[in-house]
């Protein structure tokens, strides 16, 4: 395995620990501010002339480490499930609500794979359908 410099490490364990709503600001101050943007895939693109960094895509490993946890569908019991999702998430109940009607959608992004599973359980005890990608 390679080896990383300090910064690069406490850089990319701040990234993996963002909420959902943290990810997606990072992501809307990325494009305004740099005009750098995740493309479909996971790959990460520059928008307009190519400045001065160059984008790297996700570190692509042959086995996979951390999944995004989706919930495809929340089955009958609504309320348990935004509740598990608020707990997860830290979002306001409005947003936690939204996220879970507007299933499909990522919950939780980049965890480890215990964790991972662990929420997957927890929701589909509750009749939820939910994949890990």
């Amino acid at each position: 395995m390679a080896e990383f410099a300090a910064d690069i490490i406490d850089l990319g364990d701040k990234i993996v620990a963002l909420s959902l709503l943290q990810a997606r600001q990072l992501s809307d101050y990325l494009k305004e501010k740099h005009g750098i943007e995740a493309a479909a895939g996971g790959a990460v693109m520059v928008a307009g002339p190519a400045g001065g960094g160059a984008a790297a895509p996700a570190a692509a490993a042959a086995e996979q480490t951390t999944f995004d946890v989706v919930l495809k569908a929340p089955g009958e019991k609504t309320i348990q499930i935004i509740k598990i999702v608020r707990a997860v998430t830290s979002l306001g109940l409005k947003e936690a609500k939204d996220m879970v009607t507007a299933a499909p959608k990522v919950i939780k992004a980049g965890v480890e794979k215990a964790e991972a599973e662990k929420l997957k359980k927890e929701l589909e005890a509750e009749g939820a359908t939910v994949e890990l990608k």
